[in-house]
């Protein structure tokens, strides 16, 4: 081989590097721990095999943890996706673009509030005298106020809340951003063809954007899936472990019990987990398809 074909992968040595360092042997550690019975209080080390595994898939906790984080990817994937796609297409077709800067800034503030402020403001105003339950008095709703975050039905909703308020402005700016690199000619032409805004919107904007959309999927699940301080904060994966997600159960037994194998054998399922969606989603598609021409309206007869 050349000198100036083997050139350039001298330079990605260095990111290899990196990757190998603080990325892949820091996992294939925790693959190797998962296998010890590891107390982080004596040191004591003692091989035990998959038992780590078939303790955890015994435990009851482990699957109300896991079924919350499955309602934390399935509501980031409807709000954060889907409600942020419509907030970022309305914004771009404001006739008033200063109104829509102000609205655009107003949605992306919430993201940038430290998540510790976040999660003491809405343990205020989930309590029983609390801004909630307040409103549904005035509003006349006052049989669905409670406790939001010590009912065990309501909590780990009253925590995803609080996710999606923070983070759906963001979403909806990378949106926004890919929205309007799309040629101003295909619009332009969509419109002489007759299409209405929201056949332009399925048949223009959505498949031009696709890339994006597949992005912004891929990050909303692997934050369901990684989902940690709102949950801490505000509950401590209570009450009575309702609200329990896998990253503060792998804590909880890691740093608090001194489970530190078992807490690697949770810390492997979260890995799975997220390369299982994203290998769904790289499955999804190959790239990009050419959008389609938006069918020409019919004229009423």
């Amino acid at each position: 081989m050349s000198k100036s074909k083997i050139k350039p992968y001298f330079y990605l040595l260095p990111g290899l590097a990196l990757l190998l360092v603080f990325v892949y042997w820091p996992i294939a550690q925790n693959i190797g721990y998962s296998f010890l019975k590891w107390d982080l209080f004596s040191g004591k080390k003692t091989w035990i095999g998959l038992a780590n595994y078939a303790n955890l898939l015994r435990s009851a906790e482990f699957w109300v943890a896991l079924k919350n984080n499955l309602w934390y990817v399935a509501v980031s994937l409807v709000c954060q996706v889907g409600i942020a796609l419509c907030f970022a297409a309305f914004l771009e077709n404001m006739r008033s673009r200063k109104l829509a800067a102000v609205f655009r800034t107003t949605y992306f503030l919430p993201s940038l509030i430290s998540l510790t402020v976040i999660g003491l403001l809405f343990s205020f105003i989930y309590r029983n005298d609390g801004l909630l339950n307040s409103f549904l008095q005035l509003a006349g709703l006052g049989r669905l106020a409670t406790g939001w975050l010590g009912n065990p039905k309501t909590v780990i909703f009253a925590c995803i809340a609080v996710s999606q308020w923070k983070s759906i402005g963001y979403t909806m700016m990378l949106l926004i951003v890919a929205i309007q690199k799309i040629p101003a000619e295909i619009n332009e032409a969509a419109r002489m063809d007759g299409a209405s805004r929201l056949q332009t919107f399925w048949h223009v904007t959505v498949p031009n954007i696709k890339g994006m959309l597949r992005i912004s999927m891929m990050i909303n699940i692997a934050g369901g899936l990684l989902v940690f301080n709102e949950v801490y904060i505000m509950t401590g994966g209570g009450p009575h472990g309702s609200s329990e997600v896998l990253s503060t159960l792998m804590y909880q037994n890691a740093f608090v019990h001194g489970k530190v194998g078992y807490a690697a054998a949770i810390a492997n399922i979260i890995l799975v987990l997220s390369v299982l969606f994203s290998a769904l989603q790289f499955a999804g598609g190959d790239g990009e398809k050419p959008a389609k021409k938006p069918r020409r309206a019919r004229k009423g007869r």
